[in-house]
């Protein structure tokens, strides 16, 4: 049955006064697929193995259901865990590497054979039963250690950077099945990650970790369109960071910049200036006369990239706007274009 877990004032020293981890809080829903999204060395693998009962904390508690299991040894929290290196036994056939966890259970025969069948067709591994690991492919093993973790019904299922070690291609289709699993088996699945992809693609909410702090929580959508700070706005996406005053006129919010005032439509929480916010892909590269929210800006030079062109645009106060379309149209350094931004699409960040 999957489980709930609540995090209150975990933190984590491996030296005096060299926080890894500073006290934080933290929800995760019963069913939920969440992600600890940040840099290398923010913490997020650390609070992944506290929740584990591979590391124990310097503070806090941490429940499962409400059941304080802080000082529960690993192998009777009813986790399990996938990691990038897959942890499987060579020496072993696949059927044998997903039962191992049910046989060290003591699960009756006929049952371990029920469970490890049900969980090897679940990745669609059924076929390769009698295989032995080494040859299989990356993709494989990473499904078959999927198949393990699940096949021993774990209260809250732990993943630990997955795909790391996969190319592109199979980490895309790896994505698509560790969803499909999660949400197919009703899961409480913690996944612990750099990559801003696989959090907004699979995530059902995410929090954003840096230097030990979680710096928002919320869902994908929400944490790319309204991040709060220079921070979560940069790692989650292409940014253009602009210097700007709020003004307020006839009960509507503007921002005031060097090459033009934009109409507003989320709350500023009362500031009267500070960064704005414009992702790359919001700005429209063709606009009318006279329409809100233009400006004129002149090519500055840009990258070809297939489906999507990345180029830049020199502004009137000679600011450097970023922007990403889809687009066979061919500019010239210094041809004059009307640029367009949605108010809906800006937002004003905290710091």
């Amino acid at each position: 049955m999957a489980a709930s877990v609540k995090i209150e004032g975990i933190s984590k020293s491996y030296k005096k006064n060299t926080p890894v981890l500073l006290p934080l809080d933290l929800e995760i829903r019963a069913g939920e697929l969440f992600f600890l999204l940040g840099p290398s060395g923010c913490g997020k693998s650390t609070l992944l193995r506290m929740i584990a009962g591979l590391l124990e904390p310097t503070s806090g508690k941490i429940f499962f259901d409400g059941q304080d299991i802080t000082a529960l040894p690993p192998e009777k929290r009813q986790t399990a865990m996938v990691f990038q290196n897959y942890a499987l036994w060579p020496h072993l056939t696949v059927f044998d590497n997903v039962a191992f966890g049910l046989r060290v259970a003591g699960v009756a025969k006929d049952e371990l054979r029920r469970r490890t069948e049900e969980a090897l067709k679940l990745v669609r591994m059924q076929d390769f039963a009698d295989r032995r690991v080494p040859s299989l492919s990356g993709g494989q093993q990473q499904r078959v250690a999927l198949a393990r973790a699940v096949a021993v019904s774990p209260r809250v299922l732990l993943l630990d950077e997955p795909l790391s070690n996969l190319d592109a291609k199979l980490r895309d289709e790896m994505r698509m099945e560790i969803s499909r699993i999660c949400h197919e088996r009703e899961l409480t699945a913690i996944y612990v990650t750099h990559d801003r992809r696989e959090a907004l693609s699979m995530g059902d909410r995410i929090a954003l970790l840096d230097k030990g702090r979680i710096q928002q929580i919320g869902s994908p959508i929400e944490l790319y369109r309204h991040p709060r700070t220079r921070f979560a706005a940069a790692f989650l996406g292409g940014v253009n960071f602009i210097n700007a005053k709020i003004l307020e006129k006839d009960g509507r919010r503007y921002a005031e910049t060097g090459f033009g005032t934009f109409l507003l439509e989320h709350d500023t929480g009362g500031r009267t200036g500070g960064t704005l916010l414009i992702r790359p892909e919001t700005i429209r590269l063709s606009a009318a006369e006279g329409a809100p929210n233009t400006f004129r800006a002149e090519y500055h030079g840009g990258t070809f990239l297939g489906e999507r062109s990345e180029l830049q645009f020199k502004a009137a106060d000679g600011t450097i706007l970023e922007v990403t379309a889809a687009t066979s149209e061919v500019f010239r350094p210094g041809q004059s274009a009307l640029l367009q931004v949605n108010p809906h699409d800006l937002v004003m960040l905290e710091d």
